[in-house]
Order: C-alpha cells, then structure tokens, then sequence
C-alpha cells in the first residue's frame, strides 16, 4: 500500500513557562486587513453580506476606494505581511497605536515581507501595482498606512462599537473557561479547526509549520472579520500569534435576505421574521446562515450556542427536510436543501 501523505498542519509547541503566558488581544488594524478581503471577493463575504452592503457604495464608481495595494498582498492563498497588522503588544489595542506601529517598521523588512507575498502570485510582481509596491519602502510604507487609515475610517470605524462589543464579549466568555479548565479546557473548544494534545496546539489544515514557543508565551486574538479560517502567525520577530473567527459571529449583523444571481433580493426582513414565527427564531438563523456547509461545532462556535442545542435544531431540521449531513472526512457537515434553501430565500406574500 502507499504510505499515506503525511497531515499538513500547524503546530505550535508550549513549554512550562509558555502555559502561563497565553494572553488574549483584540487589533482594530487587522481587523481593517480583513474587512478588505471581504471587499473584493478574496473572503466570500457570508455573514456580513449585511455589512458590505452598507459600504458597498462608497467602493464603487469612480470615486471609489481604490485599494488594490492592500488587496494583492492578500492573496487567497499565500503569504500577508505581518508588518500590515503586527500582533498587538496588549489587550486593548487602539488604532491609532496600531498604525503607528507599522508606519514603524523598518524598511528592509517592508521590503523582505512584500516581496515574498508577491512572489507567492503569479504575475503580481509583474503588474503595475506590484511595481509601486516593490519601489523605495520608505515610500511604500507611508502610502500602506495611509491605505490603512482610509480603509478603517471608511469600513470599520463605524460599525467598530458594534465589532468591539463581540470580540469583547468573546475574550469574556474565553477567560472564564481558562478560569474553569485551564488550557485543555480552553484549546478543547476554542475553534473546530484547532487541536490540542500534548501541550501541542495544532491548526488542522493549510500551510504546514511549527514553532517551539521557547517561553515567549501565544496571543490570542478573536476576529470578526476573518471569520472562514484560523491564522497562525509563527514568523519572527512576532510573539507567536492564533487568530481565530470570533464566536458568535452569526448575532453580529440583522437578518439579510438573500440574493438572486442578478444582484436582486430574493428574500426580505419581513420573510425571515416570518420563518422565525414558524420555525423559530434560532432555526431560522441557522438554516438562513447555512450559505456554505458546516459542522455542529462550527455552528455552535458561529451562534454562541452549545453544540447539544445545535445538534437538536438541526435534527429538526433535517426531519424536515430542510438540511442534510453529509460526511466530510472525520465531521458530519450540514448543507441545506433545495426545500431549505427555497425556506431560507421565501418572499413574503404580496397582500390582496
């Protein structure tokens, strides 16, 4: 038989001291990094569907947001600079501390990280924004952070008390099960893509790295925005670093109808209530939030449920015919159906 491919994974090694240095952080500039993924189609926008209508106007058009510097060095796949949104050096990071400490950044080092996110897509470094970006750092950096705070002040800004509030709540909720447990309490249920056996965590997918943490200790950085995966950041000089998709994420915007493949609604807030009246409230939000598949863990982590309760909303569901599981690997994902869907897109009924 072949010898199977080894796991690719990341992992990160903790030592004695390491155990008692977790620390928990929230960054508003990384927070703004990924906001503009979720602008330009490099993150599906999902659950901020909301959101990003909200700002869409003031991307589009001629008078639109031109922040293509930002977006193609972040690719889909492939290497971000850490200097863009550098782990935060304490728990209530503001802004403008933030940017400060990227406009910071030494030139060799804007340089060094920027041409290795180039490298890492074809042809970028070819195109005339790969061109700008691979000139003087010490021009680059300052049109960077100034991207930067026209991103924030124009995307997050005014929605960052309602973001805040979540990330906050999620450091909260986090603390106490660190409290209650410890670390194998809380790397138990922080996120479904992470493992922890061994006093070694491991992120389960993408790029494949590991790091003894040598006493520097890990932060831990809920994020609203970057809500598909989890990032872990192992490159020096920065205290090793896990983001993970805040929890919760599925109570952070209002209700959103769907969209037809035209751009137009096929739903409104008036046909979700009414879902809500039949079904009930958190089945209507989990089958409206089912735009991709996902597993009982995930769902519970994304609505702040117990994973029982979800498991039971869905068994309903599925006896309605509204989802069906299917196995993905070592998890049962739940996808919903065309009845489901066609629940979830419902127009309400024109009144006579």
């Amino acid at each position: 038989m072949p010898t199977p491919e080894p796991a690719i994974a990341v992992t990160l090694r903790f030592s004695p001291a390491d155990l008692r240095r977790c620390r928990f952080a929230v960054s508003p500039a990384f927070e703004t990094l990924s906001a503009v993924r979720v602008t330009t189609g490099q993150q599906p926008p999902d659950h901020h569907r909301p959101w990003l209508d909200s700002v869409r106007p003031r991307l589009d058009g001629p008078d639109g947001l031109d922040l293509r510097p930002l977006t193609l060095l972040q690719p889909r796949r492939g290497y971000t600079p850490d200097f863009l949104s550098p782990p935060p050096t304490g728990p209530q990071a503001r802004f403008e501390d933030e940017l400060t400490r990227i406009a910071a950044t030494p030139p060799g080092q804007v340089h060094a990280e920027i041409a290795r996110s180039l490298r890492e897509t074809p042809g970028a470094s070819g195109t005339a924004t790969g061109r700008l970006l691979l000139g003087d750092p010490e021009q680059v950096l300052p049109m960077l952070t100034g991207l930067i705070r026209t991103a924030w002040t124009t995307l997050v800004e005014p929605v960052w008390p309602r973001v805040r509030a979540l990330l906050d709540a999620d450091v909260a909720f986090q603390t106490r099960r660190l409290a209650e447990g410890g670390l194998d309490r809380l790397f138990a249920e922080l996120h479904p893509m992470l493992r922890w056996q061994d006093n070694v965590l491991t992120r389960v997918r993408g790029d494949d790295d590991h790091r003894d943490l040598d006493g520097e200790g890990l932060v831990l950085m809920p994020s609203a925005f970057k809500w598909q995966e989890v990032v872990v950041i192992v490159d020096p000089p920065w205290q090793p670093t896990v983001v993970y998709p805040v929890r919760g994420l599925g109570t952070l915007w209002p209700s959103r109808p769907s969209a037809s493949k035209d751009g137009t609604p096929d739903g409104s807030p008036d046909g979700t209530a009414a879902l809500a009246r039949l079904i009930g409230r958190t089945r209507a939000a989990l089958l409206t939030g089912l735009d991709t598949p996902a597993s009982t863990q995930l769902l519970a982590h994304r609505y702040a449920l117990a994973p029982g309760t979800v498991s039971e909303h869905l068994t309903v569901l599925r006896d309605a015919g509204f989802v069906v599981g299917e196995r993905h690997r070592h998890e049962i994902r739940y996808r919903r159906t065309e009845l489901g869907t066609a629940a979830a897109n419902a127009r309400r009924a024109p009144s006579r």
